[in-house]
């Protein structure tokens, strides 16, 4: 086993490479406009440069998993963060939007295989239980604080350097967390020796996957009862279908489907999910109503999201230090309450609201969030035999990148549909009484604005209600004092 100094610059290597891969998802969001402008193409086209990488991160996340348990953990995370890095550059050079889809489909098949083998790499790392935990709920708060710091830095990057600029910043720090990798992440494999891939599990995975995320990402464009909507739902359906029969007979499948008559193993990933469907539905919206509202410029709303990525960052640690002296489900359960608490306060917002009305309740939701990470990062990672914890991580990344698209899709989608439906029933209510030209303009005007408003309270409202519903789920996650202290798998660990 690697000394106790070297484990800590082991999980400061991983933290990089995962920081890194979710920033990149985040934060060319922003620069979408200017690459826009510059290719000279329109939005609509424009957005398959997200989608693409989205589509390509889904697909790739389960195979990555399983490659790292079979063939080398060690071995796929250089393989996957050397590809990272020149798939970054190859963007930052991009001519044109075929250029820059291919080379942002690089980068998310490479970006893929960090999550997976990171998260075993550490689970065999630190062998005993606490430990682990504290260092599994630390890296895990870094995939967490990279989707808050995409605003927070892509906002200051792209105007003072170029949108090239997100791309090409992935170089120098990729360098250093490649070296890194190379002198200090030692070499390791599942004691179960594979003889077959699972090559029709992976492809009906990644059908059904493409399916789900393309029309989660252009169903609010489409319609979700539009013909190509309708031909995804279809094609999602069938593979899925196809998919789990082909698992239960697959003699090494690409997902183990017994992990899912573990109730501690579900009930955790479905907190998860509606976490981070939280979590980046917020990062999703703040920033629309702060420059929509507030006069905003998209570096100064990026702005407002210190205080969240600074108590993500101090709660994670401090949730760690609680493995051992409370339960993980009260944890956890605590950890979703507050962070709905934080949620519900955004339905507080109006016009004339300060930053210090975003910040607050930024913080809160934040700080909590980050309180729960370890514990569920540690509740997966103990329900599954040690030997397939890079399948069981892949899950749990796959899972919170579906959170994602689920919560900017259904919260785009109910905040439109609602302002829509405000804006008759205010009309009905509302009466102009001096009807002059100037006053039916600023008439007209103050019901969509009461409208647009009212509308995100409601999403907001909503989206706590969610949360609430993962902090009830959370209190029947029943961790042994045996799981949560740790497996004690031995793993086949060699120097590399």
């Amino acid at each position: 086993m690697p000394s106790q100094r070297t484990k800590w610059l082991i999980l400061i290597t991983v933290i990089v490479g995962t920081f890194l891969g979710r920033l990149d998802q985040t934060i060319v969001n922003l620069a979408l406009p200017k690459i826009v402008s510059d290719f000279g193409i329109s939005v609509t086209s424009g957005g398959w440069i997200a989608t693409a990488y989205i589509l390509a991160n889904a697909i790739f996340v389960p195979i990555w998993g399983k490659l790292g348990d079979t063939w080398g953990r060690k071995k796929v995370y250089i393989w996957g963060f050397t590809l990272f890095i020149v798939g970054s550059v190859l963007a930052g050079f991009a001519w044109n939007l075929s250029s820059m889809i291919v080379f942002r489909v690089i980068q998310a098949i490479a970006g893929s295989a960090d999550y997976p083998t990171a998260m075993a790499i550490l689970a065999v790392t630190f062998g005993e239980g606490k430990e682990r935990a504290r260092a599994l709920g630390i890296w895990s708060s870094s995939f967490a604080a990279a989707s808050v710091f995409g605003p927070l830095l892509g906002g200051p990057l792209i105007d003072s350097f170029g949108w090239r600029s997100v791309f090409l910043v992935n170089l120098p720090i990729g360098v250093i967390g490649l070296v890194m990798a190379l002198r200090y992440i030692k070499e390791s494999v599942s004691e179960k020796k594979s003889m077959y891939f699972d090559w029709a599990g992976a492809i009906s995975l990644g059908i059904a996957l493409s399916a789900m995320v393309l029309v989660l990402d252009k169903g609010t464009d489409w319609g979700w009862v539009s013909v190509k909507s309708l031909i995804s739902y279809v094609v999602l359906v069938v593979s899925s279908v196809y998919f789990y029969f082909t698992e239960i007979k697959a003699p090494e499948p690409m997902v183990n489907l017994n992990f899912f008559k573990n109730r501690v193993f579900v009930l955790t990933l479905l907190n998860n999910f509606l976490s981070f469907m939280g979590l980046i539905g917020v990062v999703f919206l703040i920033p629309l109503f702060a420059q929509t509202f507030l006069g905003y410029d998209a570096t100064h709303a990026g702005y407002l999201f210190i205080p969240m990525a600074f108590c993500l960052l101090v709660a994670a640690p401090f949730g760690s230090s609680l493995i051992g002296k409370i339960q993980a489900r009260y944890v956890i359960a605590i950890s979703t309450f507050g962070a709905a608490v934080g949620m519900f306060l955004f339905s507080f917002l109006d016009a004339r609201s300060s930053a210090y009305d975003i910040m607050i309740p930024l913080g809160i939701m934040a700080f909590f969030l980050g309180l729960g990470m370890a514990q569920r990062t540690q509740a997966i990672a103990s329900a599954v035999p040690i030997s397939e914890i890079g399948m069981a991580s892949s899950v749990l990344a796959l899972v919170r990148n579906i959170a994602g698209a689920f919560g900017v899709a259904i919260f785009a989608t109910l905040l439109t549909n609602t302002i829509e439906g405000n804006v008759q029933r205010i009309s009905e209510v509302s009466q102009l009484v001096v009807k002059t030209t100037d006053n039916y303009k600023q008439f007209v005007a103050l019901i969509i604005l009461k409208a647009q408003i009212s509308s995100y309270a409601i999403v907001f409202e909503c989206a706590a209600a969610l949360l609430v519903l993962g902090a009830i789920l959370a209190l029947f996650i029943r961790v042994s004092k045996k799981e949560e202290e740790g497996s004690k798998d031995v793993e086949i660990f060699a120097e590399a």
